[in-house]
Protein backbone atom coordinates (compact mmCIF):
# COMPACT_ATOMS: atom_id res chain seq x y z
CA UNK A 1 0.00 0.00 0.00
CA UNK A 2 1.12 3.19 -0.66
CA UNK A 3 0.41 6.83 1.22
CA UNK A 4 0.22 9.79 -1.10
CA UNK A 5 1.24 12.79 1.15
CA UNK A 6 -0.06 16.58 -0.78
CA UNK A 7 2.80 19.01 -0.03
CA UNK A 8 2.95 20.95 -2.29
CA UNK A 9 1.41 24.17 -1.52
CA UNK A 10 3.22 27.35 -0.70
CA UNK A 11 1.57 27.51 2.53
CA UNK A 12 0.57 31.46 1.88
CA UNK A 13 -1.59 31.73 5.11
CA UNK A 14 1.30 30.72 7.39
CA UNK A 15 3.96 33.39 5.74
CA UNK A 16 6.38 34.63 6.35
CA UNK A 17 7.68 31.65 8.28
CA UNK A 18 6.75 30.12 4.45
CA UNK A 19 9.16 32.34 2.64
CA UNK A 20 11.90 30.46 3.91
CA UNK A 21 10.38 27.44 5.06
CA UNK A 22 8.22 24.27 3.44
CA UNK A 23 4.85 24.14 4.82
CA UNK A 24 5.19 20.30 5.89
CA UNK A 25 8.80 21.64 7.43
CA UNK A 26 7.65 23.97 9.76
CA UNK A 27 8.33 22.41 13.30
CA UNK A 28 6.00 21.01 15.57
CA UNK A 29 7.38 20.37 19.08
CA UNK A 30 10.32 20.88 17.47
CA UNK A 31 9.85 18.09 14.62
CA UNK A 32 8.61 18.80 11.32
CA UNK A 33 4.76 18.66 10.48
CA UNK A 34 5.40 15.76 8.01
CA UNK A 35 6.95 13.26 10.99
CA UNK A 36 4.08 13.20 12.21
CA UNK A 37 1.93 11.47 9.13
CA UNK A 38 4.73 9.80 8.47
CA UNK A 39 5.76 7.68 12.27
CA UNK A 40 1.33 7.08 12.18
CA UNK A 41 1.52 5.05 9.32
CA UNK A 42 1.40 1.45 9.58
CA UNK A 43 4.39 -0.19 8.92
CA UNK A 44 5.10 -1.09 5.24
CA UNK A 45 3.32 1.72 3.87
CA UNK A 46 5.49 3.26 1.35
CA UNK A 47 5.46 7.16 1.59
CA UNK A 48 4.81 9.11 -2.18
CA UNK A 49 5.37 13.15 -1.23
CA UNK A 50 3.49 15.26 -3.41
CA UNK A 51 5.98 18.30 -3.29
CA UNK A 52 7.07 21.47 -5.49
CA UNK A 53 7.70 24.63 -3.27
CA UNK A 54 11.15 23.52 -1.75
CA UNK A 55 11.19 19.94 -1.68
CA UNK A 56 14.74 20.06 -1.49
CA UNK A 57 14.59 20.69 2.13
CA UNK A 58 12.18 17.82 2.58
CA UNK A 59 14.53 15.65 0.81
CA UNK A 60 17.74 15.99 2.88
CA UNK A 61 15.33 15.29 6.18
CA UNK A 62 14.74 12.43 4.54
CA UNK A 63 18.07 11.61 3.53
CA UNK A 64 19.18 12.68 7.06
CA UNK A 65 16.55 10.68 8.91
CA UNK A 66 16.84 7.37 6.75
CA UNK A 67 13.07 7.99 5.53
CA UNK A 68 12.36 6.19 2.42
CA UNK A 69 10.04 8.18 0.66
CA UNK A 70 9.86 9.41 -3.08
CA UNK A 71 9.27 12.92 -3.46
CA UNK A 72 7.50 13.82 -6.66
CA UNK A 73 7.81 17.46 -8.17
CA UNK A 74 4.86 19.18 -9.41
CA UNK A 75 5.54 20.52 -12.78
CA UNK A 76 2.60 23.25 -12.07
CA UNK A 77 0.14 23.63 -9.24
CA UNK A 78 -2.07 20.42 -9.44
CA UNK A 79 -4.44 20.98 -7.46
CA UNK A 80 -5.04 18.44 -4.60
CA UNK A 81 -6.88 15.34 -7.40
CA UNK A 82 -4.26 16.62 -10.17
CA UNK A 83 -1.58 16.07 -7.25
CA UNK A 84 -2.67 12.60 -6.82
CA UNK A 85 -2.74 12.11 -10.40
CA UNK A 86 0.91 12.81 -11.19
CA UNK A 87 2.49 10.35 -8.85
CA UNK A 88 -0.48 7.73 -10.21
CA UNK A 89 2.70 5.33 -11.70
CA UNK A 90 4.44 4.97 -8.36
CA UNK A 91 0.78 3.46 -6.99
CA UNK A 92 0.04 -0.27 -7.33
CA UNK A 93 -3.62 -0.85 -5.36
CA UNK A 94 -5.60 0.56 -2.59
CA UNK A 95 -3.64 3.54 -1.35
CA UNK A 96 -4.35 6.87 1.29
CA UNK A 97 -4.25 10.69 0.58
CA UNK A 98 -3.28 12.75 3.09
CA UNK A 99 -3.03 16.31 3.63
CA UNK A 100 0.24 17.38 5.06
CA UNK A 101 -1.19 19.88 7.21
CA UNK A 102 -3.70 17.81 9.45
CA UNK A 103 -2.73 16.62 12.84
CA UNK A 104 -4.63 14.65 14.09
CA UNK A 105 -5.40 11.35 16.15
CA UNK A 106 -6.90 9.02 13.17
CA UNK A 107 -5.38 5.51 13.81
CA UNK A 108 -4.62 4.73 9.86
CA UNK A 109 -4.71 1.07 10.89
CA UNK A 110 -8.46 1.08 11.91
CA UNK A 111 -9.47 3.56 8.85
CA UNK A 112 -8.18 1.13 5.85
CA UNK A 113 -9.66 -1.85 7.91
CA UNK A 114 -13.04 -0.12 7.82
CA UNK A 115 -12.44 0.59 4.29
CA UNK A 116 -11.71 -2.72 3.88
CA UNK A 117 -14.79 -4.24 5.66
CA UNK A 118 -16.73 -1.94 3.86
CA UNK A 119 -15.75 -2.83 0.49
CA UNK A 120 -15.70 0.94 -0.66
CA UNK A 121 -14.40 2.52 -3.25
CA UNK A 122 -13.38 5.27 -1.26
CA UNK A 123 -13.25 5.96 2.54
CA UNK A 124 -12.78 9.49 3.62
CA UNK A 125 -12.49 10.02 7.13
CA UNK A 126 -15.40 12.52 9.32
CA UNK A 127 -14.54 15.03 11.82
CA UNK A 128 -17.13 16.67 13.94
CA UNK A 129 -17.69 20.29 14.31
CA UNK A 130 -19.87 22.44 16.01
CA UNK A 131 -19.76 25.63 13.68
CA UNK A 132 -21.71 23.51 10.39
CA UNK A 133 -22.40 26.44 8.91
CA UNK A 134 -18.94 27.73 8.23
CA UNK A 135 -18.13 24.01 6.20
CA UNK A 136 -19.09 22.01 3.79
CA UNK A 137 -20.61 18.39 5.81
CA UNK A 138 -21.89 14.94 4.98
CA UNK A 139 -24.91 13.63 4.54
CA UNK A 140 -23.76 10.17 5.98
CA UNK A 141 -26.64 7.16 6.07
CA UNK A 142 -26.54 4.73 8.76
CA UNK A 143 -24.54 2.28 7.29
CA UNK A 144 -22.03 5.01 6.97
CA UNK A 145 -21.99 5.47 3.46
CA UNK A 146 -22.09 9.43 2.08
CA UNK A 147 -24.93 10.06 -0.25
CA UNK A 148 -23.45 13.68 -0.72
CA UNK A 149 -21.97 16.95 0.77
CA UNK A 150 -23.75 20.30 1.41
CA UNK A 151 -21.78 23.38 1.67
CA UNK A 152 -22.50 25.57 4.24
CA UNK A 153 -25.80 24.55 5.36
CA UNK A 154 -28.17 26.47 8.02
CA UNK A 155 -27.72 25.10 11.19
CA UNK A 156 -31.27 23.53 11.36
CA UNK A 157 -30.67 22.32 7.56
CA UNK A 158 -27.62 20.16 7.96
CA UNK A 159 -27.94 16.54 7.80
CA UNK A 160 -24.81 15.92 10.26
CA UNK A 161 -22.09 17.68 12.15
CA UNK A 162 -19.01 15.83 10.13
CA UNK A 163 -16.84 17.54 7.75
CA UNK A 164 -13.88 16.04 5.47
CA UNK A 165 -10.74 15.49 7.85
CA UNK A 166 -8.53 15.59 5.13
CA UNK A 167 -7.14 11.61 4.98
CA UNK A 168 -8.81 9.30 2.16
CA UNK A 169 -8.47 5.89 1.64
CA UNK A 170 -9.14 4.71 -2.32
CA UNK A 171 -8.85 2.39 -4.54
CA UNK A 172 -6.95 2.57 -7.57
CA UNK A 173 -9.50 2.85 -10.45
CA UNK A 174 -10.63 5.81 -8.51
CA UNK A 175 -7.57 7.55 -10.34
CA UNK A 176 -9.14 7.22 -13.66
CA UNK A 177 -12.03 9.96 -12.63
CA UNK A 178 -8.84 12.41 -12.42
CA UNK A 179 -8.00 14.13 -15.60
CA UNK A 180 -4.14 14.02 -15.82
CA UNK A 181 -2.06 17.19 -16.36
CA UNK A 182 -4.80 19.60 -14.91
CA UNK A 183 -5.78 21.49 -12.12
CA UNK A 184 -8.24 18.90 -10.45
CA UNK A 185 -9.58 19.07 -6.58
CA UNK A 186 -10.46 16.01 -5.42
CA UNK A 187 -13.05 17.15 -2.89
CA UNK A 188 -14.60 19.52 -5.28
CA UNK A 189 -14.71 17.52 -8.53
CA UNK A 190 -13.68 14.00 -7.81
CA UNK A 191 -15.85 12.88 -4.90
CA UNK A 192 -19.07 14.49 -5.89
CA UNK A 193 -18.91 12.17 -9.46
CA UNK A 194 -17.88 9.13 -7.51
CA UNK A 195 -20.68 9.55 -5.48
CA UNK A 196 -23.37 10.09 -8.44
CA UNK A 197 -22.49 7.05 -10.36
CA UNK A 198 -23.24 5.17 -7.74
CA UNK A 199 -19.41 4.02 -5.99
CA UNK A 200 -19.48 2.62 -2.40
CA UNK A 201 -18.69 5.87 -0.68
CA UNK A 202 -18.04 5.69 2.65
CA UNK A 203 -17.19 7.66 5.91
CA UNK A 204 -15.26 7.10 8.73
CA UNK A 205 -15.72 8.75 12.32
CA UNK A 206 -12.87 9.17 14.30
CA UNK A 207 -12.42 10.90 18.26
CA UNK A 208 -9.82 12.34 19.54
CA UNK A 209 -7.95 15.36 18.20
CA UNK A 210 -8.11 17.10 14.85
CA UNK A 211 -6.55 20.36 12.99
CA UNK A 212 -5.86 22.08 10.41
CA UNK A 213 -2.73 23.70 10.54
CA UNK A 214 -3.18 26.31 7.77
CA UNK A 215 -3.14 29.58 10.01
CA UNK A 216 -0.61 30.88 12.60
CA UNK A 217 -3.64 30.26 15.17
CA UNK A 218 -4.27 27.01 14.42
CA UNK A 219 -0.65 26.42 14.55
CA UNK A 220 -0.20 27.42 18.10
CA UNK A 221 -3.10 25.42 18.89
CA UNK A 222 -1.57 22.38 17.46
CA UNK A 223 1.34 23.01 19.56
CA UNK A 224 -0.91 23.37 22.70
CA UNK A 225 -2.93 19.81 21.74
CA UNK A 226 0.27 18.28 21.53
CA UNK A 227 1.68 19.36 24.62
CA UNK A 228 -1.66 18.48 26.51
CA UNK A 229 -0.89 14.95 25.39
CA UNK A 230 2.23 14.82 26.08
CA UNK A 231 1.41 15.98 29.47
CA UNK A 232 3.80 18.82 29.32
CA UNK A 233 4.07 22.85 29.87
CA UNK A 234 6.53 22.84 27.22
CA UNK A 235 9.35 21.58 25.28
CA UNK A 236 13.02 22.55 24.37
CA UNK A 237 15.59 21.39 22.61
CA UNK A 238 19.13 22.50 24.03
CA UNK A 239 18.40 26.07 24.81
CA UNK A 240 19.31 28.18 27.77
CA UNK A 241 15.79 28.92 29.71
CA UNK A 242 16.11 31.64 32.40
CA UNK A 243 12.73 32.85 32.04
CA UNK A 244 9.18 31.62 32.53
CA UNK A 245 7.48 29.46 29.76
CA UNK A 246 3.75 28.35 29.28
CA UNK A 247 2.50 26.28 26.65
CA UNK A 248 4.91 26.84 24.43
CA UNK A 249 7.85 25.01 21.91
CA UNK A 250 11.62 26.47 22.03
CA UNK A 251 14.13 25.40 19.61
CA UNK A 252 17.63 24.31 19.91
CA UNK A 253 20.27 26.95 20.54
CA UNK A 254 17.73 29.91 22.15
CA UNK A 255 18.50 31.96 25.17
CA UNK A 256 15.51 33.64 26.75
CA UNK A 257 16.68 35.91 28.97
CA UNK A 258 16.06 36.20 32.77
CA UNK A 259 12.05 37.30 33.98
CA UNK A 260 10.95 37.26 30.14
CA UNK A 261 7.43 35.13 29.65
CA UNK A 262 7.08 32.99 26.57
CA UNK A 263 3.75 32.01 26.26
CA UNK A 264 1.62 30.45 23.53
CA UNK A 265 4.33 30.63 21.34
CA UNK A 266 6.47 28.52 19.11
CA UNK A 267 10.03 29.73 19.01
CA UNK A 268 12.07 28.17 16.44
CA UNK A 269 16.42 27.40 16.55
CA UNK A 270 19.06 29.88 17.37
CA UNK A 271 16.76 32.87 18.46
CA UNK A 272 17.43 35.34 21.31
CA UNK A 273 15.14 36.86 23.43
CA UNK A 274 16.45 39.41 26.03
CA UNK A 275 15.38 40.03 29.50
CA UNK A 276 12.07 41.23 30.48
CA UNK A 277 10.57 40.19 27.09
CA UNK A 278 6.79 38.84 27.04
CA UNK A 279 6.19 37.20 23.89
CA UNK A 280 2.36 35.24 23.80
CA UNK A 281 0.61 34.00 20.92
CA UNK A 282 3.25 34.63 19.01
CA UNK A 283 5.95 32.38 16.31
CA UNK A 284 9.84 33.45 15.78
CA UNK A 285 11.48 32.28 13.05
CA UNK A 286 14.94 30.72 13.04
CA UNK A 287 17.82 33.27 13.86
CA UNK A 288 15.92 35.79 15.25
CA UNK A 289 16.70 38.35 18.00
CA UNK A 290 14.10 40.11 20.38
CA UNK A 291 15.43 42.68 22.39
CA UNK A 292 14.94 43.75 25.94
CA UNK A 293 11.55 44.79 27.81
CA UNK A 294 10.20 43.78 24.02
CA UNK A 295 6.12 43.24 24.48
CA UNK A 296 4.81 40.44 21.97
CA UNK A 297 1.23 39.56 21.20
CA UNK A 298 -0.11 37.89 18.30
CA UNK A 299 2.93 38.47 16.23
CA UNK A 300 4.70 36.78 13.63
CA UNK A 301 8.55 37.20 13.05
CA UNK A 302 10.33 35.65 9.67
CA UNK A 303 13.76 34.16 10.09
CA UNK A 304 16.95 36.40 11.05
CA UNK A 305 14.48 39.41 11.91
CA UNK A 306 15.36 42.06 14.93
CA UNK A 307 13.12 43.64 17.12
CA UNK A 308 14.84 46.51 19.11
CA UNK A 309 14.53 47.12 22.80
CA UNK A 310 11.67 48.37 24.25
CA UNK A 311 9.22 46.97 20.99
CA UNK A 312 5.61 46.62 21.83
CA UNK A 313 3.63 45.00 18.49
CA UNK A 314 1.01 43.40 18.52
CA UNK A 315 -1.16 41.40 15.75
CA UNK A 316 1.60 41.84 13.02
CA UNK A 317 3.56 39.81 10.72
CA UNK A 318 7.70 40.61 10.69
CA UNK A 319 9.30 40.40 7.80
CA UNK A 320 11.87 43.33 6.25
CA UNK A 321 13.31 41.82 3.20
CA UNK A 322 12.09 41.50 -0.26
CA UNK A 323 9.50 38.91 -1.11
CA UNK A 324 11.13 35.36 -2.08
CA UNK A 325 11.95 34.70 -5.74
CA UNK A 326 9.00 32.90 -7.10
CA UNK A 327 6.67 32.99 -3.82
CA UNK A 328 3.24 33.91 -4.83
CA UNK A 329 1.86 37.54 -4.02
CA UNK A 330 -1.35 35.58 -3.34
CA UNK A 331 -3.02 32.42 -2.47
CA UNK A 332 -3.13 29.80 -5.70
CA UNK A 333 -5.57 27.10 -6.23
CA UNK A 334 -8.26 26.68 -3.10
CA UNK A 335 -7.42 25.40 0.44
CA UNK A 336 -9.25 22.11 0.79
CA UNK A 337 -12.74 22.08 1.31
CA UNK A 338 -13.44 21.39 4.71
Amino acid sequence: MQAVILAGGFGTRLAPLTYTKAKPMLPLLNKPMISYLIEALPEGVEVIVAANYKNEQLQKYFDENGINAIIVKEPKPLGTGGAVKNVEKYINGTFLVLNSDIISSLNFRKFIQYHMKKKAFVTISLWPVKNVEEYGVVDLQKDGRIKKFVEKPPRHEAPSNLINAGAYCMELESLDYIKPNSFVSMEMEVFPKIIEDGKPFYGYTFDGYWIDVGRHSSYIEATKILLKNKNKKYVAGDSKIEGKVKESSIGDRCIIGKDSMIKSSIIYNDCVIGENAVIENCIIADGCKIGNEVKLRNVVVGEGEEIKDGEEIENEKIWTKPLPKGYPEKQIGNPVRR
